[in-house]
């Protein structure tokens, strides 16, 4: 017996010393993202898919803070992904605006259409709230198509030219590639620091609660609706963030970027991923835009294999290929 006792003491040992480091990681999980971020164009093969990468993962994290961590699934995320990128290249096409100022009216115009989605959205519940956000993203799909003149119409937005930067008196050179990814993966950066102390807040809290049982946080004294159409707002802002930093990275924006294939996208990264998890948009992001390039290459039908990937990592990582690994971890 006292020699059983001294063998099960590392067995019980080794899942508290993984369960110790496990929670220091996820305390300091915006420090880890931002040292893997700084680090990954050095390990891809070509500078622009990290951009797209970080800039879609950005896209995925704004769908999932809404989805994963609220509960509530929207095909209507095109149009605050769109909007970011329009309105952001418009500031800098027509009105001349420097760069940083147009990011904020990118974000702003995130916001702002968020907020007119919500407020019309937000009421209905699963499938309902589903179509519902789809439909509206059509009809703002349909507005941007149709001003020609100022968003170029079908043949989408272009001469959005931002060839040189100065921050703090410092210049850099924007058409540089890896200059470009630092620039963005900056403003990813502060995104994954605020998203941070939202998840970290009483507010993040209240999202939680509101997914996990709706009809008790009511009965708690939560306000569900407001936190559900603030918790869009949030994610319009996410969302129009990616928009303007894409729309500086192609220095155009298609049309189709407000199609609701674009929505899709948002859906199939965040669950590839891992929904819920703090990092896992950039995983899901990651996987389907390195499936897409590589498997590219081969065959025109490079969708037929990602999907299968995608319908494997459903059926057999329900929690995302990151949540997966998370889960693991944790044991």
């Amino acid at each position: 017996m006292h020699e059983a006792s001294h063998i099960s003491e590392p067995l019980a040992a080794a899942p508290r010393h993984r369960a110790s480091w496990f929670e220091l990681a996820r305390q300091h999980r915006v420090l880890l993202s931002s040292a893997f971020l700084l680090a990954f164009p050095l390990v891809m093969p070509f500078t622009a898919l990290a951009v797209n990468i970080l800039i879609y993962g950005l896209y995925a994290l704004g769908f999932n803070l809404l989805f994963g961590y609220l509960g509530l699934l929207s095909f209507g995320h095109a149009a605050l992904f769109g909007t970011g990128a329009y309105l952001c290249g418009i500031a800098i096409v027509h009105f001349g605006m420097p760069w940083y100022a147009a990011i904020v009216v990118g974000v702003l115009g995130g916001v702002a259409m968020a907020a007119a989605i919500g407020v019309l959205a937000i009421r209905t519940r699963g499938i309902y709230f589903a179509m519902v956000t789809m439909a509206l993203s059509q009809c703002v799909y349909y507005l941007f198509y149709q001003a020609i003149d100022w968003t170029g119409g079908e043949n989408g937005l272009r001469g959005i030219n931002v060839r040189e930067i100065s921050i703090f008196g410092l210049k850099f050179d924007f058409i540089d590639p890896l200059t470009r990814y630092y620039v963005v993966a900056a403003f990813v950066i502060l995104a994954l620091i605020f998203l941070s102390r939202i998840l970290a807040s009483p507010f993040g809290a209240v999202i939680e609660a509101v997914r996990e049982n709706e009809a008790r946080a009511r009965a708690s004294g939560y306000n569900v609706t407001a936190t559900r159409l603030i918790a869009f707002i949030l994610s319009g802002a996410f969302c129009g963030l990616a928009g303007a930093l894409q729309a500086l990275h192609l220095s155009i924006v298609p049309i189709e970027i407000m199609h609701y294939e674009t929505s899709g996208l948002a859906v199939m990264m965040s669950l590839l991923g891992g929904m819920g998890t703090f990092f896992g948009p950039f995983v899901g992001a990651a996987v389907f835009l390195l499936l897409e390039n590589l498997v590219s290459l081969w065959t025109v039908h490079w969708q037929l294999f990602v999907g299968a990937v995608f319908m494997v990592c459903v059926l057999f990582f329900p929690k995302g290929i990151w949540g997966t690994l998370l889960q693991r971890v944790q044991k």
